[in-house]
């Protein structure tokens, strides 16, 4: 169920609270800053432990901030935020009103590329984190469904210079995903902005 079709949309759902703008940069601005992201980043390629088994992510990696961040038996060490990074990073807190220290940028090279059903719940993150997700390039959808409320499911197309807060107990209650796709469609860069305490 695709619950969202305007450009700029406030939506409180069990347990959840979602914020997508669609626009919250111009065309211009994105094209501008996924060149820039994506040719000044230094990808990681990590490999990750599922049931006992290493693999190797599907998809590219890089962390930006002050403090270390752990998931999926992954530590990664950040590099200090670039100018564009920090631009980027100031004009999300001054939307959001939350202060943002660490940035884990995801580079989805292509529709294999993906991301499987999880929630950013570390505890590095405190209670009810609020997660600021930016995107740029191809519009991937995301989906997300509710862990126990079984009717609780919804898929949103994250568009090219769009942002979605994810606030409230949504980490604690709910999965999201991107995932893989056979269409044939270009790289995509998501930028997630967190606060690790």
């Amino acid at each position: 169920m695709d619950l969202f079709s305007k450009k700029k949309q406030h939506f409180k759902l069990p347990n959840a609270e979602l914020v997508y703008i669609s626009d919250f940069f111009s065309n211009t601005e994105a094209d501008l800053y996924f060149k820039t992201i994506e040719a000044q980043t230094n990808w990681q390629h990590d490999t990750i432990i599922v049931f006992g088994k290493n693999y190797k992510q599907p998809r590219l990696t890089a962390l930006f901030g002050d403090k270390p961040y752990s998931y999926s038996n992954i530590t990664m060490h950040p590099e200090p935020f670039t100018e564009t990074l920090q631009n980027i990073k100031d004009k999300v807190e001054n939307f959001s009103e939350r202060a943002f220290n660490t940035l884990l940028i995801n580079l989805y090279r292509d529709g294999n590329d993906s991301n499987g059903w999880h929630a950013d719940n570390e505890k590095e993150l405190g209670t009810n984190p609020v997660i600021a997700s930016v995107s740029f390039g191809e519009e991937r959808p995301f989906h997300f469904k509710h862990r126990t409320l079984k009717e609780e499911r919804h898929k949103l197309t994250l568009e090219h210079g769009s942002l979605l807060l994810m606030k409230g107990e949504m980490q604690h209650h709910w999965l999201h995903q991107i995932a893989k796709t056979k269409k044939k469609i270009g790289p995509r860069i998501n930028l997630t902005f967190r606060k690790i305490i």
